[in-house]
C-alpha cells in the first residue's frame, strides 16, 4: 500500500520546529560530552559576550556557539586560524536547523598550548634573572677546543663545520651527538651540557640544530635545558631554528646566533683577516728590525770612530799605577815615621805608670803589712795567754773541785739531784757522792735533821 492512500489522520506528521525540537532532544540525550579539536574561523566575538564561531578541519566543519557564562573561564581570547581543543556537548538550534557544538570549556591546542607554555616559562625565568645581560659570560677571542652539542647527522652540524673549517681550522672541534627533538632530546641536552663542563676540554660550547615548527624546536624550550645552559661555567652559544625562531635556550645562552652558520662565525676569529694581520705585523717588523739595526750600525762606527788602540790605553795606565805606586809609597813612610815618634813619646809619658813598678810598689807595701799584722797577732796571743791563766788561777780557786780535793762530797739522789738537807732523804733511800777522785754509792740508814760537825 502507498503511504498516500493512508487516510489523513493516520499520518504523524510534524512541523519544522516540532522536527528540530525532537532532533536536538535526540542529540543532547544521546550523545554526553565530547572533546573535539579543530581550528576557529568565522569567529565572532559579539557585544553580548557569547562567542560565535565554526570549528573545522581539512574535511569537514561545524557550527559552535560559547556563552558568556563558560567562556569568561578562558584564558585567552579565539582568534581566526587559531587551534583549539572543545570540551563540548552536541546540540541543534532549532531556528535554522543547524547542527552545532555548545562549548563549554576551550584550550589551546598543538602550537596554540606550546606557545602558551613557551611564554608563561619565559615570563617566569625572565623574571628570575636568567636573561639578564650582567650573568653572560663572554666568549674566548681565540678558543682553544669548541663542542657542539647537535645531532651528528642534521644539516647544522654539516654547515658549523663547515665554516669553522674555512674560518679558522687549526681549532679542534668535538661533536656531542644527542637528539634535538622529541621526548628525549632535552635530558640528552642537559646531559650532554653536564659531560662537556666536566670534562675541562672546551672553553666554549654551541647548541644548534636546523629550523623546525614550534613542537620541532620544543625540547630547547624545555625548563630543565634552560637551567642547564645558565648553570654552565663556559660559554655557551645557541643558534636553534632560522633566524626568526627564538627559544627558551636562545634567551638564557650567554649568545644567541641568528643561524648555525653565523654562531660559528661569531665564536671563531676569521682566519684569513688574522693571516693578513699577520702578514702586516711580520712587515711592521721587519721595518723596525731594518731600522734598529742601520741605528746600531752608526752607533758602531761612531763608537769605532772614538776607540784608542789598547796598547797606548794600557801604556797611559801603566804611567799612572807607576806614579801612584810611589805616592803610596812615600804616604807610607811619611806616615810610619809620625807613627814612631808619637810611639816613642807615648812610652815615655806611660813609663812611670809601667804596670811593673806598680806591682812592685803593691809587692813592698804588702811585705811591710804583712810584718806589721805578724807583729800585732804575736803581741795579741802573748796578751790573751797571760789574760787566760790569770783566769784559770781565779777558776782553779773557786772551782767544786778543789773543793772536792779537800775533802768535801757533792751528794745527788736516784733522779741525780743534789741534795742539801738531809730532811731530802729517808731511810732506804740509795744516795751517790761525787768525791774528789772517784764516787761512792750509799744506802741511808738514818736522816738527821741536826747539823752534826
Amino acid at each position: 500500500m502507498n503511504i498516500n492512500d493512508l487516510p489523513e489522520p493516520d499520518r504523524n506528521i510534524l512541523s519544522v520546529s516540532q522536527l528540530n525540537r525532537k532532533a536536538r532532544q535526540l542529540l543532547e540525550t544521546h550523545m554526553s560530552l565530547l572533546w573535539v579539536e579543530g581550528e576557529l574561523s568565522n569567529v565572532s566575538l559579539p557585544s553580548s559576550g557569547h562567542w560565535y564561531f565554526t570549528l573545522k578541519d581539512d574535511q569537514a566543519q561545524v557550527r559552535c556557539a560559547m556563552f558568556r557564562n563558560r567562556n569568561m573561564l578562558v584564558r585567552f581570547r579565539p582568534q581566526q586560524g587559531q587551534h583549539v581543543r572543545l570540551r563540548a556537548k552536541v546540540s541543534l538550534y532549532e531556528g535554522r536547523g543547524d547542527y552545532q557544538l555548545i562549548a563549554e570549556h576551550m584550550e589551546e591546542a598543538g602550537t596554540g598550548a606550546l606557545q602558551r607554555a613557551y611564554e608563561e616559562l619565559k615570563n617566569r625565568l625572565a623574571a628570575e634573572g636568567l636573561f639578564d645581560q650582567a650573568v653572560k659570560k663572554p666568549l674566548p677571542t681565540l678558543p682553544r677546543h669548541i663542542g657542539v652539542i647537535t645531532s651528528a647527522t642534521g644539516a647544522a652540524v654539516r654547515d658549523v663545520l663547515s665554516v669553522l673549517n674555512r674560518r679558522f681550522p687549526s681549532i679542534p672541534v668535538t661533536i656531542l651527538p644527542v637528539p634535538v627533538q622529541g621526548k628525549e632530546a632535552a635530558p640528552q641536552i642537559v646531559r650532554a651540557i653536564d659531560l662537556a663542563n666536566r670534562s675541562g676540554l672546551f672553553d666554549v660550547l654551541l647548541l644548534t640544530r636546523g629550523g623546525g615548527s614550534l613542537e620541532d624546536l620544543w625540547p630547547f624550550n624545555e625548563e630543565m635545558v634552560a637551567r642547564a645552559i645558565y648553570a654552565s661555567a663556559m660559554p655557551i652559544v645557541s643558534a636553534v631554528g632560522h633566524e626568526v625562531d627564538f627559544t627558551i635556550a636562545d634567551f638564557v645562552a650567554d649568545l644567541r646566533a641568528p643561524t648555525p652558520s653565523v654562531a660559528a662565525e661569531l665564536m671563531t676569529p676569521d682566519g684569513d683577516k688574522w693571516l693578513e694581520n699577520f702578514i702586516q705585523y711580520e712587515f711592521a717588523l721587519e721595518e723596525i728590525l731594518t731600522r734598529k739595526i742601520e741605528h746600531n750600525r752608526q752607533k758602531l762606527a761612531w763608537l769605532r770612530s772614538r776607540l784608542r788602540h789598547p796598547g797606548e790605553r794600557l801604556q797611559q795606565q801603566s804611567q799612572r799605577l807607576d806614579s801612584l805606586e810611589i805616592r803610596l809609597k812615600h804616604r807610607i813612610q811619611h806616615q810610619l815615621h809620625d807613627a814612631r815618634h808619637r810611639l816613642q813619646a807615648l812610652v815615655l809619658r806611660q813609663q812611670p805608670l809601667h804596670p811593673r813598678l806598680a806591682l812592685q810598689t803593691a809587692q813592698n807595701r804588702l811585705q811591710d803589712a804583712r810584718q806589721q799584722l805578724q807583729q800585732s797577732m804575736t803581741r795579741q796571743l802573748e796578751q790573751r795567754q797571760q789574760s787566760l791563766a790569770s783566769h784559770i788561777r781565779v777558776l782553779q780557786t773557786v772551782s767544786p773541785l778543789n773543793t772536792l780535793e779537800r775533802g768535801y762530797a757533792v751528794v745527788q739522789d736516784a733522779d741525780g739531784n743534789i741534795l742539801r738537807d738531809s730532811a731530802q732523804t729517808k731511810p732506804g733511800d740509795v744516795v751517790t757522792a761525787s768525791l774528789g777522785k772517784g764516787k761512792l754509792v750509799c744506802e741511808v740508814q738514818q736522816s738527821l735533821a741536826e747539823r752534826s760537825i
